[in-house]
């Protein structure tokens, strides 16, 4: 139990981290990492890079220096970090670490603002709340290990089937090389990917979501090879996969994980909305409500740039057209030629709340999406704007939870 005077001190600290958030957990990261570069085994380079993760780090600070006398309302953002620290590896030894160089982060930016007192009371809060991520994850990990198929940490699975499904994703089938059962796993979830690259000192994990409905006997993700270009970097993980992984070889995985499911509990109309690989997750949620709630009714929109980079456009196709609860559409910013011929999509440009209201039959439906950040943050503003309870709005990050 937090002192009534320490609750008192970090809430009043409250304004300054809004303020220097993002420059201490900047300063942070770039201290720890220095000094522990073994963490770089865990953490996404091309997310310190971006500056995603720090973002994501300072709002999460902010979200619990702001609700410290009351951590419940912060639960449901610590589950999703949970997941996630879970399928990477995170273990309570990394808390005390992760603490000392926080502490040295704020010191450092906030100077003489930052008395000795405040710094107490901060080690005393971050104790707090590291004892809560270490409790959830303590569950998460026995519940991954003790479930019918689980493991702990990260198991070999081979590459049974590695099929292109566009110019830039394609989907890798993995099963267990032990031969033995997998865990099943919940419409939405991802799992962790594990590599060593020829060259790289450290090893890299990236996280990517199950493609497919569960019950089979392996699991596919469905990647998109992250080119580089003028101002962005490839995408160390995704063009190995690509280019380097073939079937037969073996790659290391977590047992799945994530908070971003479908709620098979209810019978509501659900709205799956996609942009670009944010498909993946969708698909796994189609398959599913097919399989086990057929009667269910589903609308699948996906935007893409044109057919070339439009994965699995056949499969949905064709359960839209044998399955009378299930309707398909497409909406490209950039058809080609061929595509305009064909008239193989339903609207050009980006999906707005205009269109939305013209194929989807009313606002009182489940609405799931997931795509680039923009992609997102239109289809969020155009629900609340059409009057969609934020209840029946779900929506996932790929990588450190942003804003919308």
């Amino acid at each position: 139990m937090l002192r009534a005077k320490t609750l008192e001190i970090v809430k009043s600290t409250v304004p300054v981290l809004e303020q220097h958030g993002k420059e201490i957990t900047t300063h942070f990261y770039k201290m720890m990492l220095g000094n522990h570069p073994e963490l770089l085994n865990i953490f996404n380079h091309a997310n310190q890079k971006q500056g995603r993760q720090q973002t994501a780090l300072a709002n999460a600070v902010y979200a619990a220096a702001a609700h410290i006398d009351n951590l419940e309302a912060i639960m449901p953002t610590v589950i999703q970090i949970a997941h996630k620290h879970r399928s990477l590896g995170i273990k309570p030894e990394h808390y005390p670490i992760v603490g000392k160089y926080l502490l040295m982060a704020i010191k450092d930016v906030l100077g003489d603002a930052a008395t000795d007192e405040i710094i107490e009371a901060w080690r005393e809060a971050y104790q707090a709340i590291a004892d809560v991520f270490i409790s959830v994850e303590a569950d998460m990990y026995r519940q991954a290990e003790q479930q019918e198929g689980g493991w702990a940490d990260f198991r070999n699975f081979v590459v049974d089937k590695k099929v292109k499904e566009s110019d830039v994703i394609t989907s890798f089938y993995l099963k267990p090389e032990d031969g033995k059962a997998i865990a099943s796993f919940l419409p939405g979830q991802y799992i962790s990917v594990k590599v060593s690259i020829p060259g790289d000192q450290y090893t890299h994990i990236r996280q990517y979501s199950l493609s497919d409905s569960p019950g089979k006997d392996y699991y596919r993700i469905s990647v998109k090879r992250e080119d580089g270009s003028a101002d962005k970097q490839a995408g160390v993980v995704s063009t190995f996969l690509h280019n380097h992984v073939q079937e037969g070889d073996i790659l290391r995985i977590s047992a799945p994980a994530g908070d971003f499911v479908l709620n098979m509990e209810k019978e509501t109309p659900v709205v799956l909305l996609s942009g670009g690989v944010g498909l993946t997750p969708m698909i796994s949620m189609l398959n599913t409500i097919v399989e086990k709630q057929p009667g269910r009714e589903v609308t699948f929109i996906h935007a893409a740039i044109n057919s070339k980079v439009h994965a699995m456009r056949e499969h949905v196709a064709r359960l839209a057209a044998e399955r009378e609860h299930v309707r398909s559409f497409v909406c490209y910013s950039n058809p080609t030629d061929e595509d305009r011929k064909s008239g193989n999509f339903d609207k050009e440009g980006f999906v707005d709340l205009e269109w939305l209201q013209t194929i989807v039959p009313s606002p009182q439906a489940d609405f799931y999406f997931c795509g680039p950040v923009p992609f997102m943050r239109s289809i969020y503003h155009a629900l609340k704007q059409w009057g969609v309870a934020e209840e029946a709005i779900h929506f996932e990050f790929f990588g450190p939870k942003g804003e919308l």
